[in-house]
């Protein structure tokens, strides 16, 4: 590394040693991740029945009061996205507006999005209304006013604080939807619900405002919130791996994906953390399936946890054959643990340092709906090197397209991730785990992205949910499809689960 780039790295105020590893790993790439097999029903893929659900909901219910708790939602990021369609279309003939099935789609139904009212007023403030500029064609117009900073500026603003749903008493936003979540299953210790957003600096402000006037119809709420760290963020690179400069001169530097946030979930002080992404909400009316899973996943974490901890506690004293054979039974029923290829000759004491091993760790249980097609992870058997086998999510760009086992695995998948978390982050003795220690840095992403006009090949750290959390105990649970409800784009808000009635 010559001493301009050493000079320019210091300048931004990252660490030499770490941007050359980063340069390093562009230059190297990720491997693939080893795949054996998807995890199924019955293989690695728990399948409650209505009984055993309730059992869970039930024990949640007695045993809640004893933990204290977080909903930690990611909620960082522009909705920028969720508004391609209608962006690219600012660049198109309005006619545009009355072939393509989605701006069709999108005009026609107008008047069901629950921003529809707001977006009238600020319309009318400037001449037409809505229904005039429908009637007149103006569909630029319409569009203007509600994505740029002269009209509602949602292309700006974060999902978290756009209006999703239209009730009778008035419109939510995926913030206030997230209020009545954690009233309904995120009361621990105290009677307290916790909720932490993580957002970008940029729009903290807005978020603490908003957070504010939506706790005024709450009891016993405890809002927090974090930025994604300045110094988990990567160098960008040009195609070439050389570093990327901005038109200032300086070395551009971007957030390192939702991996970044294992900083922040590292950072919270609680027994159980409630993980669920900011745009999957649905209306009341339809909330009650998310509720129950969401306690009986919580409550098969406490029931795994607390036998865990009895066998914790085991192995720390002088156990005899017999009480290791039970351990080892548990962690193969229970925890899904599949032992490296040499556990059978190791000696007693070595036996039990593995298993003291194996269930000292973060421990986290993960709702899985069945494969409709969604692009992303799902939940798979990944080999490690000793021979052992561990349940993990993967995500499709993981999986490596030249091998055939993996990617029958992948054809072969029957479920989905759809980011619903219940975690434990806290040992036998109630020290919080050092999360950091349990990500394996071998599972980044590099992906390309644009600046200024041109390419560049940016550096994700570990998926907060994939390689950050790769070395968890961790149970994966079916869940219905009821309790996954994206909004991916503005179009997904007329789906009949958006629509509040």
């Amino acid at each position: 590394m010559d001493n301009r780039l050493k000079d320019d790295i210091q300048k931004a105020g990252k660490s030499v040693e770490l941007v050359e590893q980063q340069l390093l790993r562009f230059k190297k790439g990720f491997p693939y991740l080893p795949i054996d097999r998807p995890a199924t029903v019955g293989d690695g893929l728990i399948q409650l029945s209505e009984k055993s659900k309730d059992e869970f909901i039930a024990f949640y219910e007695k045993q809640s009061h004893d933990y204290s708790m977080t909903k930690f939602v990611p909620a960082s990021g522009a909705a920028s996205r969720m508004f391609k369609n209608l962006y690219s279309f600012l660049e198109e003939d309005e006619s545009k507006a009355e072939q393509d099935d989605f701006l069709k789609s999108f005009f026609e139904n107008i008047h069901k999005f629950a921003f529809s009212d707001a977006l009238d007023k600020k319309m009318q403030e400037k001449g037409n209304g809505l229904d005039e500029a429908l009637k007149n064609k103006e569909f630029h117009a319409i569009v203007k006013a509600l994505l740029l900073e002269e009209g509602l500026n949602y292309g700006n603003l974060p999902k978290g604080l756009l209006d999703f749903h239209d009730y009778k008493s008035g419109i939510k936003t995926p913030v206030g939807e997230h209020f009545t979540e954690g009233e309904n299953y995120a009361r621990g210790a105290q009677g307290k619900v916790r909720l932490h957003f993580t957002v970008s600096p940029e729009h903290q402000k807005l978020f603490q405002e908003h957070a504010e006037s939506v706790r005024k119809g709450f009891n016993q709420f405890e809002i927090t919130f974090s930025q994604q760290k300045p110094e988990t963020d990567t160098i960008a690179v040009n195609p070439d791996n050389t570093p990327f400069y901005n038109v200032d001169g300086s070395i551009l530097f971007r957030p390192a994906g939702h991996g970044a946030l294992l900083e922040n979930l590292n950072d919270l002080d609680n027994d159980i953390v409630f993980i669920k992404n900011i745009d999957n909400v649905v209306p009341d009316h339809l909330k009650l399936n998310t509720i129950h899973y969401k306690k009986a996943l919580a409550g098969l974490l406490m029931s795994v946890q607390s036998k865990l901890f009895g066998y914790q506690n085991q192995l720390e004293r002088n156990i005899n054959e017999l009480e290791l054979l039970e351990i080892e039974n548990f962690a193969r029923k229970d925890l899904f643990v599949v032992f490296k290829d040499d556990y059978a000759q190791l000696e007693f004491s070595e036996k039990v340092g593995y298993l003291q091993y194996l269930l000292h760790r973060p421990i986290r249980v993960c709702g899985m709906v069945k494969n409709t097609g969604e692009p992303g992870g799902g939940p798979f058997w990944v080999k490690e090197e000793d021979g052992s086998l561990n349940l993990q999510i993967a995500e499709t760009s993981q999986i490596d397209p030249d091998d055939k086992n993996a990617q029958k695995a992948l054809q072969s998948a029957t479920h989905f991730n759809p980011v619903d978390l219940v975690c434990g982050i806290k040992d036998l003795h109630g020290r919080k785990f050092d999360l950091i220690k349990y990500r394996n840095p071998e599972t980044g992403f590099i992906t390309s992205k644009s600046k200024d006009g041109k390419e560049l090949k940016a550096l994700e750290l570990p998926g907060l949910w994939n390689g950050a959390m790769s070395d968890w105990i961790t149970l994966f649970v079916e869940v219905p499809l009821s309790t996954f409800n994206p909004v991916k784009t503005v179009n997904d808000l007329l789906r009949a689960e958006h629509q509040a009635g």
